[in-house]
């Protein structure tokens, strides 16, 4: 009764926090005259990577650098099968138009450059230093852009997502509620999650392996299903490209800073994995005027086939 209850109140938590961060990110963002798909790729996305960032510097510091790396690879995979296709099947976006072909270079860039550091198993010091160099290049052409188009024409920002309040103070202080109810709220319900698993007789290694990387992608969930739901799934996108962009440069790049990284139990098929799904998502997104019904299916098949093929390996 009392796991069923953490259950409940960490997707409770889950919601209420989505809610709060997507609308104090909307309201932060039309100050400065963000579009909903840069909010996603910034505010909201690094507001979400928390969870990964607390894992993986948790993990460095408690001497465990293969649970850092498998944590990014786990929580990737999952954001950009997984939860890109939930978006899709919620609101079949239309998001060729709305895409930065820059934003998504810089995706594609980054899934294949850490795989690439990660070649002989390891991710230095150095490694990790060059990667918190490109993260802090991308935030600054990321600023640059919205100075660029505050100083030209009026934000377009949809009034779609109903804003808490107009003070930027207190959406500031809105976001840390929200952030902090996500971290809450994916914490009780991962602990619940792998409480009901072992009841239910499911393999530790198993729960293991996917708890982890899924728990840490709830607030990217719960935040890109609201964002979605408010008819924002450009902002969904947005949040869930960033994300994955933070997760590579900052949070391993940070990560690798304490503590030289190495692969542990993560294995080169689940890097292949993972770069091969998130160049599939992407050609989707830039390829397609629409993106339909059977293709989010197909990429949530594909997260579950992983999680199959994990199961019997």
């Amino acid at each position: 009764m009392t796991t069923a209850l953490f259950f409940i109140a960490g997707l409770a938590l889950l919601y209420v926090g989505g809610e709060a961060l997507v609308r104090s990110a909307s309201a932060i963002g039309m100050r400065f005259g963000m579009t909903p798909m840069i909010i996603g790729l910034t505010i909201v996305a690094f507001a979400t990577s928390a969870p990964e960032a607390a894992v993986s510097i948790g993990a460095a510091l408690n001497n465990e650098p293969g649970l850092a790396v498998g944590n990014v690879v786990g929580s990737n995979l999952c954001n950009i099968s997984l939860l890109v296709g939930i978006v899709i099947v919620v609101s079949q976006p239309r998001l060729r138009e709305k895409l930065d072909r820059g934003d998504v270079a810089v995706m594609a860039l980054s899934t294949i450059l850490v795989p690439a550091m990660l070649l002989d198993g390891l991710l230095t010091r150095i490694e990790g230093t060059s990667l918190l160099l490109a993260i802090t290049a991308y935030i600054a052409v990321t600023v640059w852009r919205v100075h660029t188009r505050r100083s030209g024409e009026p934000p377009d920002v949809p009034s779609t997502v109903p804003v808490l309040t107009e003070s930027i103070i207190n959406n500031l202080l809105v976001c840390a509620i929200g952030v902090a109810f996500l971290i809450v709220g994916s914490e009780l319900l991962v602990t619940s999650s792998i409480e009901i698993a072992v009841i239910l007789g499911i393999p530790p290694a198993v729960v293991g392996l996917s708890a982890a990387a899924l728990g840490t992608s709830l607030p990217e969930l719960a935040a890109s299903i609201i964002a979605a739901r408010h008819n924002q799934p450009e902002m969904a996108a947005g949040n869930l490209i960033g994300s994955n962009i933070f997760n590579l440069l900052l949070v391993l790049g940070a990560t690798s800073m304490v503590h030289p990284l190495t692969l542990g139990a993560v294995t080169f098929f689940d890097i292949a994995f993972m770069v091969g799904v998130s160049l599939l998502s992407l050609t989707l997104m830039v390829s397609r005027v629409r993106l339909y019904l059977f293709e989010g299916v197909a990429l949530i098949a594909t997260y579950f086939a992983y999680l199959i093929i994990l199961f019997r390996t």
